[in-house]
């Protein structure tokens, strides 16, 4: 039987009121605040489907808004505000979930927000960070710019990456990982785009490539101490 998602509101201080989704499967053993990513929002269909196949696997999962995407704005926020709405969110992920393990992260734009948030002071009881698509450049425009940051955070993080992503060439995305240690993991997903979706001639299809996805990060939100 799905889980049926629970329509919620979060405050952010000083800044307003965004729409939020809890899916929470019976006995969560995790919750993993899910950002979305800059051109679509928390009901987008692939926010729906993680949402949905995290649920199956026993992981709660808090999506929101940012205030520009509840504003029905074209321009995504500026950093300051997109990490006051992730420290929101995370914050009442924390009240609606007691005694779970937290997790934060995102889609492209929500985890390097999640993850520049992170680096500037620790998110409140979330013990790692889940990218789904690390941004690290421009579209087809390699550089590691984008990745300085990371090395302030002291808690494991997943890179979960197609080999065909346009916004992170692995010829750069390897070494910043290599460099981060052992408390950074890449899990590459074979012909998958920026959206994990894959080739025909690949022999698979786009649900079995998110379903690797999905496997990879419960494994990991399952190793996390």
């Amino acid at each position: 039987m799905a889980t049926k998602p629970q329509e919620l509101k979060i405050d952010i201080e000083r800044i307003g009121t965004v729409s939020a989704m809890l899916t929470r499967p019976d006995h969560a053993r995790a919750c993993y605040v899910l950002a979305h990513g800059a051109g679509a929002d928390m009901r987008h269909s692939f926010m729906e489907r993680v949402a949905a196949g995290l649920a199956e696997r026993g992981i709660a999962t808090f999506r929101f808004n940012f205030p520009y995407m509840e504003e029905k704005k074209g321009r995504p926020d500026q950093p300051a505000v997109a990490h006051a709405a992730i420290r929101a969110a995370v914050a009442e992920a924390a009240r609606l979930c007691p005694g779970v393990k937290l997790v934060a992260g995102g889609k492209s734009f929500g985890g390097r927000m999640t993850s520049q948030a992170q680096s500037k002071a620790p998110l409140q009881g979330v013990k790692g960070l889940a990218f789904l698509g690390f941004p690290l450049h421009a579209d087809k425009k390699p550089s590691s710019e984008r990745a300085e940051h990371l090395a302030a955070i002291a808690i494991p993080m997943l890179f979960l990456q197609g080999t065909r992503d346009g916004l992170a060439d692995l010829g750069y995305l390897k070494p910043v990982v290599e460099k981060l240690g052992a408390k950074a993991t890449l899990h590459e997903i074979e012909a998958g785009d920026h959206s994990f979706a894959v080739l025909k001639k690949s022999g698979r299809t786009n649900d079995e490539a998110l379903a690797e996805v999905l496997d990879a990060l419960a494994a990991w939100i399952d190793a996390l101490a």
